[in-house]
């Protein structure tokens, strides 16, 4: 590891407030729903889930259109500025309803006491690749397996930082980055970590830390 390798909680520092007031401009939620076209609805509905815990509810899209979709779905975000956005997005589209709590994923099970009670946890958007050391990657993982019922199933999706780290960075933005505001793109990449840049043309500008896991 280098020097510079961010400690589990990074992150927070650089989801700024600037930065989550436009986030939203960058995923393009009805740009968004026709890309994935019911994909983890289809995979949630498969497993039998009905109780959903999205561990990386951002700005709470998946929150919102998978209660909208008829699942019991709470959110979580270790940001606290991403819930504040969560709920005000979740009140527009009038599922006011959904729990949201501010919890880092070290801390699911105090977060949310009682043992297994979802019979599905999601962690999307790329959101796992924050934590950087293995240690926090395995406790996170044994914490969402402590929340999950008996046969109940984690989702978590990443970038194909193999592809990545060989070929270098494509992306068509056809799945995940939407908007047409802002364009996106590694401003270094190695082994241990990724930097990416959110530009915005209106010269506003943002970066993201991530750790390449690979396969």
């Amino acid at each position: 590891m280098h020097s510079d390798t961010p400690n589990s909680k990074f992150f927070q520092q650089q989801y700024t407030p600037a930065f989550v007031s436009r986030w939203d401009e960058l995923i393009n939620w009805e740009g968004r729903e026709e890309a994935e076209n019911g994909f983890f609805e289809e995979i949630l509905s498969e497993a039998r889930a009905h109780e959903v815990l999205d561990i990386a509810c951002g700005t709470g899209y998946h929150a919102v259109t998978l209660t909208l979709s008829g699942f019991n779905v709470t959110g979580s975000d270790g940001s606290a500025q991403m819930i504040i956005k969560a709920k005000e997005n979740a009140n527009a589209h009038g599922v006011g309803c959904i729990n949201f709590r501010e919890s880092e994923w070290a801390e699911l099970s105090r977060s949310f006491p009682g043992g297994p009670q979802f019979d599905a946890i999601i962690c999307l958007g790329n959101a796992f690749t924050h934590l950087f050391e293995e240690g926090d990657r395995i406790q996170a993982l044994e914490e969402i397996h402590s929340l999950l019922r008996p046969d109940g199933i984690a989702i978590i999706d990443q970038r194909n930082y193999d592809a990545l780290l060989d070929k270098g960075y494509s992306s068509k933005h056809e799945f995940y980055y939407l908007g047409d505001t802002i364009d996106v793109h590694p401003s270094f990449i190695r082994e241990d970590k990724v930097q990416l840049e959110y530009n915005y043309t209106d010269g506003d500008t943002h970066s993201l830390s991530l750790y390449p896991i690979h396969q």
